[in-house]
């Protein structure tokens, strides 16, 4: 067990009630956060972000651009080969809703000439040889609540007929399939730098306090930003925001997703294991010193499966502190 804490109350038991937000107010204080670093203290114009049709870049698109005007806000669509169709459609219906400023950019034939596909394919070529032309592939966790502590990842392929199979990787077959993933994020990144040196803005950066806290970022890709407003939020507050701030329904009732394999996957499936709005509770839980059994009644989990979630929440924070740690010197 790793923590220990008392029964809260009957009348203030935990649930996912804990973590309503008042939308309207937090929106300005963000907005205000928001016009003061941007302008003060990062001294740029306006902001540029990579817009995915998802909840966070969408909610993130909204709150600067309330906050910064009309014209001061660019969001950027960069999708690859690998890219669901349905994420640029959202993202335009977003920019339309939100009423900012767009720039389409291709960024498969950049991926394609830095090797990433083919490095991914060579790797995933080692496992399954016969992959190939018309297949598709990601990568899964196994279940968080086996209790160890740490995930075992599968990688997953589905043949040219859409029959999938599931295989074991060896370390140096994940690490290559991820370190090409990665390549998707970095480019993405040097995108964005790109407008935002052409307009003097600040570059916005999208991860919700889960994906903060937890590592799902890349280090020099997604993860690098002058500013991120949503970092303290937890997702399941991020929907909150939404629909107040004019998100399309449409990307309001969509799964959270990776966009990053060539086939579907949702984020839990890739990293988190468990859907967003039981790992807030989970992260809210043991941050505040909720008893397990309160925080296993949220979420309809048994205390040692919140044990077990809770002991995948420590293993991903030690991963989490490479990727926030900012480069080494000897400068005193």
């Amino acid at each position: 067990m790793i923590q220990t804490a008392q029964r809260l109350p009957l009348t203030e038991r935990f649930s996912a009630e804990t973590l309503k937000l008042d939308a309207q107010a937090e929106i300005e204080r963000i907005c205000d956060w928001i016009r003061q670093v941007v302008a003060k203290d990062l001294r740029k114009r306006g902001a540029v972000l990579g817009l995915s049709g998802g909840i966070d870049s969408s909610v993130t698109a909204a709150l600067a651009a309330r906050a910064l005007g009309q014209g001061k806000v660019t969001g950027i669509f960069m999708p690859e080969h690998d890219s669901d169709p349905e994420s640029l459609r959202l993202g335009k219906a977003l920019a339309e809703a939100v009423v900012v400023e767009t720039v389409l950019e291709d960024i498969g034939p950049s991926l394609a000439a830095a090797g990433c596909y083919t490095r991914r394919d060579g790797f995933i070529r080692q496992v399954v040889p016969e992959f190939g032309e018309g297949w598709g592939c990601k990568v899964v966790l196994e279940d968080a609540l086996t209790g160890r502590g740490y995930n075992i990842s599968w990688l997953v392929v589905a043949n040219p007929a859409g029959e999938q199979s599931r295989h074991r990787m060896p370390l140096d077959v994940y690490l290559g399939m991820i370190a090409a993933a990665n390549m998707k994020q970095r480019t993405r990144k040097q995108i964005e730098y790109y407008h935002a040196d052409r307009l003097n803005f600040a570059v916005a950066g999208t991860p919700n306090r889960l994906e903060y806290d937890q590592g799902f970022f890349v280090k020099n890709g997604d993860g690098a930003a002058d500013f991120k407003p949503i970092a303290h939020l937890y997702k399941s507050q991020v929907y909150q925001l939404a629909e107040a701030l004019g998100v399309p329904a449409e990307i309001r009732s969509r799964p959270p997703t990776t966009d990053t394999w060539s086939l579907p996957q949702g984020q839990d499936e890739y990293y988190f294991s468990l859907p967003y709005g039981r790992m807030d509770l989970c992260l809210y839980g043991l941050d505040n010193g909720i008893a397990r059994e309160e925080v296993a009644e949220a979420v309809s989990l048994t205390p040692d499966q919140v044990d077990a979630v809770w002991r995948n929440i420590a293993s991903k924070r030690k991963v989490a502190d490479y990727l926030h740690a900012q480069p080494l010197t000897m400068l005193r």
